[in-house]
């Protein structure tokens, strides 16, 4: 089989996209792998599929699958190069929605820029006290399409990423499913630096949508921030998270940065 497809990044976070709204692309958890591998194949975080919305619910629908082949409930990297490919292969001038496992997103284009809004958060828990081998850390967590652990540090270029990013991840106090893992730094109002590893990719990524915008949430609760919160990602480029809180609840929450294009290929199977 030769597959065409659309290599993208948001913010360093890449993906692989292919055009299947004919249904003729039928792709395997292990050729998901194999397109991943940044050695044997294209390489990537990430595989995202366009197809017909079956619903009815939105003018699109993805299938969304992590690097190691497994299914992904939401991605706001991904969700905003999804939408930048849509609008590349329909003409789609201003907004377009599109439904997810998380639920159905609206993209709307600003320029060079993208913007998603995002389900609204669920499981929102400060100041969880987390056993792990530097001994008992204190940790956040919160739902923003997929789960999500922050911790504060002073200097995320010391945040020990490899090593406690895989033990949170798989900890028993996460389970069953396993959660993202974010070290946040403050680096003023409003403002923070994040380093994520993630689950799926099972590594640091040099940005997460969904981690980001955790991050910003959770300072924003923890640190009295404001909307909107700018993050600076490992890849050096700044998002930007907006949203409203009401009643003790966020809402409308919205994840603003780049969508870029890399190039097109082929690659046969």
């Amino acid at each position: 089989m030769l597959l065409e497809f659309t290599k993208m990044n948001g913010a360093g976070n890449d993906f692989i996209l292919v055009d299947n709204r004919p249904g003729a692309v039928p792709l395997s958890r292990d050729q998901i792998v194999r397109l991943c591998d940044r050695h044997r194949g294209v390489g990537a975080d990430g595989v995202v599929i366009l197809v017909p919305c079956a619903s009815g619910k939105a003018d699109w629908a993805w299938e969304f699958f992590n690097s190691d082949g497994s299914i992904g409930e939401m991605c706001g990297n991904g969700s905003r190069c999804f939408a930048r490919f849509v609008q590349q292969r329909t003409g789609l001038k201003d907004t377009l929605t599109f439904e997810t496992l998380a639920g159905v997103i609206t993209a709307r284009f600003q320029g060079g820029l993208v913007s998603v809004n995002l389900t609204s958060p669920v499981d929102l828990r400060l100041d969880q006290r987390v056993p792990l081998a530097e001994g008992v850390q204190s940790i956040h967590s919160v739902n923003t399409g997929v789960p999500h652990a922050v911790l504060f540090v002073p200097d995320a270029d010391q945040a020990l990423v490899l090593k406690l990013g895989p033990e949170i991840r798989r900890h028993a106090h996460f389970a069953p499913r396993g959660t993202n893992v974010n070290f946040v730094q403050v680096l003023g109002p409003g403002s923070i630096r994040v380093r994520t590893f993630e689950r799926g990719v099972e590594g640091e990524t040099l940005a997460c949508g969904t981690g980001v915008t955790a991050s910003a949430l959770i300072s924003a609760r923890v640190h009295g921030f404001g909307s909107p919160v700018k993050v600076r990602v490992q890849g050096g480029e700044d998002l930007e998270v907006s949203f409203r809180e009401r009643e003790g609840q966020f809402t409308e929450v919205c994840l603003t940065g780049p969508a870029e294009f890399a190039f097109e290929g082929r690659i046969d199977f």
